[in-house]
């Protein structure tokens, strides 16, 4: 059963979980960073209030993550199909999880950013600071910890995403586990794939809170 043809397989499925994980986390937070900046400030309690554009923003984002992740996965085909000229593979897959991750993460940014003591930015309006660089200065830099903390919860988010979309083709080890696990009722190439998505979630957990215990002590 393990052949050195298995062992490869899943050595690419691995990596092809890693590259799903962290491009979407990038592409996510790329998208996420400045929704969720905007969510914040724009609330009634933020630095520049605005009715329309918090609720604008406030629906997408509550419509976005209404959608399971399987469902939007399945609409979004025609649009992926677009962007990258197919609508499987890890490439493909990219696409979706964009998206379903976007208002996820703006939503942990709009939690980090509001979690900031509005002495903190009093004092920097008092000094003179412009909306700019207290977003820039003061918001994110006091946030950062939470930031760090949000970006562990989503990469964990995104990676099972990306382990569902193996439903559909999506590739990686989600893939591997549907197509060898499920179909063919290999039930320890399906366990041994359960075990590395849950190896890599707790890895990504103990970076990412290393990371943020760091930071907070700077």
């Amino acid at each position: 059963m393990w052949t050195e043809q298995i062992l490869q397989m899943i050595g690419k499925g691995v990596l092809e979980t890693l590259y799903m994980t962290l491009v979407s986390t990038l592409f996510g937070y790329v998208l996420g960073l400045p929704f969720g900046i905007v969510l914040a400030i724009t609330d009634k309690n933020g630095i520049c209030p605005n009715r329309f554009i918090y609720r604008s923003l406030d629906i997408l984002a509550n419509i976005l993550r209404s959608i399971p992740f399987l469902i939007l996965l399945i609409l979004l085909i025609p649009f992926t199909r677009f962007v990258v000229g197919k609508s499987y593979g890890s490439s493909a897959t990219i696409v979706p999880l964009v998206i379903a991750a976007a208002p996820f993460i703006a939503r942990m940014i709009e939690s980090s950013i509001k979690e900031v003591d509005s002495g903190v930015i009093e004092a920097a309006k008092s000094m003179g600071a412009n909306n700019f660089t207290i977003i820039a200065k003061v918001l994110l830099v006091e946030a950062r910890t939470s930031i760090l903390v949000g970006v562990t919860i989503a990469i964990g988010t995104i990676l099972g995403y990306s382990a569902m979309a193996g439903t559909v083709g999506g590739g990686g080890l989600g893939d591997i586990a549907v197509r060898y696990g499920y179909y063919r009722y290999e039930e320890d190439i399906m366990i041994v794939t359960v075990i590395l998505l849950i190896l890599l979630v707790q890895i990504f957990q103990f970076v990412g809170m290393r990371l943020a215990n760091v930071v907070n002590h700077k």
